[in-house]
């Protein structure tokens, strides 16, 4: 009979942080496949783009104020989200909780302003294609920030509770930061689209 090899793991923590962790593995898979909805987006807005005879079509450029202050606050937001991460992966509750509360309001905040931005395009979403596909791209962000608004908003309430002082809740906290990070930056992409190709 052959001996079996055995492997004490009892030291080891019942929880990781980073790539450690199967969560962070999966909302990286999670970014992949919703990565590929905002480049398809893209390429559908480029594509009808290269059919029409002019761009816009039936419609003046976009307004740029709202989606231009809308960029900034997004890009502005990844500062304090730097810092969350680093409370994070340091478990420092109390200034965990304070980041969580800030990126709660940056997740109000875009979604005002996203109120402003769908008129700004001087476009209905049925009227044309160009309509269409401007309105499918601006709604697909916009669930995207309602999302991790939501969960967001759930990991501050539950670092006020007895769970909050937990390594896999910080850990959930860390990955929650890297997808509002993603939310940000395919956000760029599409701002070129929507508000400087049509000025082209």
């Amino acid at each position: 009979m052959k001996p079996g090899v055995v492997l004490d793991v009892t030291e080891l923590p019942a929880h990781g942080l980073g790539t450690a962790s199967l969560s962070w593995w999966g909302t990286l898979a999670f970014m992949l496949i919703e990565g590929t909805g905002f480049v398809l987006s893209i390429v559908i807005y480029l594509y009808l783009m290269s059919l029409a005879p002019r761009w816009p079509l039936d419609a003046a450029p976009p307004d740029l104020l709202a989606g231009t202050t809308l960029t900034v606050v997004l890009l502005v937001s990844l500062i304090p989200n730097v810092f969350v991460t680093r409370w994070a992966r340091t478990q420092d509750l109390r200034k965990v909780r304070i980041g969580l509360i800030v990126m709660s309001l940056f997740g109000v905040l875009p979604l005002i302003l996203r109120v402003f931005e769908f008129p700004a395009m001087h476009i209905k979403w049925d009227q044309n294609a160009y309509g269409s596909i401007v309105w499918v791209m601006l709604g697909l962000h916009t669930t995207h920030i309602l999302t991790d608004l939501g969960e967001t908003v759930v990991l501050t309430s539950l670092m006020f509770t007895r769970h909050g002082d937990n390594a896999r809740r910080f850990g959930d906290v860390a990955d929650n930061a890297m997808y509002w990070n993603f939310v940000v930056l395919t956000w760029l992409p599409m701002y070129v689209c929507l508000y400087w190709v049509p000025r082209l």
